[in-house]
């Protein structure tokens, strides 16, 4: 199969975001100048309080292709819901804003999809090597955890089920039901995607990591969630 090129196909790029105002205005410049060339930005606020609002109406509007503002605060999986379902690109990639993952690693991302051999891709934290932010060790091994556990239920081979770079083609993630608001998105999208028998790779990412005092926001409950979502979309769910 011949090799699509980049600059031949557009490339919807999805940015769930919730009290970013610190890092908003960066990820989308860091997003502009990405090695991407047809770029469809869709920005979707989880109706943030800190003043993330302002700064995209006054100045992230003009420069994305959309915006769209929750009325209410939903979730990572509702804002990813709502993301998919104004996206025209034959692409799509997940984007966190809080600036932990770099546009910068695109190509590697989209390359296993380009090159014919993909249909789905993760950008693993753990593997490759690239650099690595060291930080809460617990987090390391309930990542761990949650991952061995989803692959024995999935039958796949995934080091990153939690990982934010989840890249598919535009067919494969509107066929899919999602139905999880938050971050039980995570394995649950894992667990549709393995089901559909669709093809999956995994590429080395690098990982800036913060923390709790710098913003960070999934927490002890999410993982309980996420095991919970494990269990629900491999054994209860078709």
């Amino acid at each position: 199969m011949e090799k699509i090129q980049l600059e031949d196909i557009k490339v919807s790029i999805v940015i769930p975001c919730f009290n970013e105002k610190n890092n908003i205005q960066k990820i989308i410049e860091a997003v502009l100048n990405s090695p991407v060339p047809n770029q469809e930005i869709i920005v979707v606020d989880d109706f943030s309080t800190d003043g993330t609002r302002d700064i995209l109406q006054q100045k992230i509007e003009p420069l994305v292709y959309k915006v769209i503002y929750q009325k209410k605060n939903t979730g990572k999986g509702a804002a990813l819901r709502t993301g998919f379902n104004n996206i025209s690109g034959d692409i799509v990639i997940i984007q966190d804003a809080d600036l932990e993952y770099s546009p910068k690693e695109y190509p590697t991302l989209l390359e296993p999809i380009l090159e014919g051999n993909a249909d789905v891709v993760y950008g693993s934290r753990f593997m490759g090597g690239r650099p690595h932010r060291v930080l809460y060790y617990w987090h390391f091994i309930g990542n761990i955890f949650l991952t061995t556990l989803s692959n024995i239920f999935t039958n796949i081979n995934l080091t990153d089920m939690e990982t934010c770079y989840k890249v598919f083609k535009r067919e494969i993630i509107q066929s899919i039901k999602i139905e999880e608001d938050r971050f039980g998105f995570e394995p649950e999208i894992t667990a549709k995607v393995a089901k559909s028998g669709c093809r999956i790779y995994e590429v080395g990412i690098s990982y800036y990591g913060r923390t709790y005092q710098e913003g960070k926001k999934i927490n002890w409950k999410d993982g309980f969630s996420a095991l919970w979502c494990i269990l629900k979309y491999n054994l209860f769910k078709k």
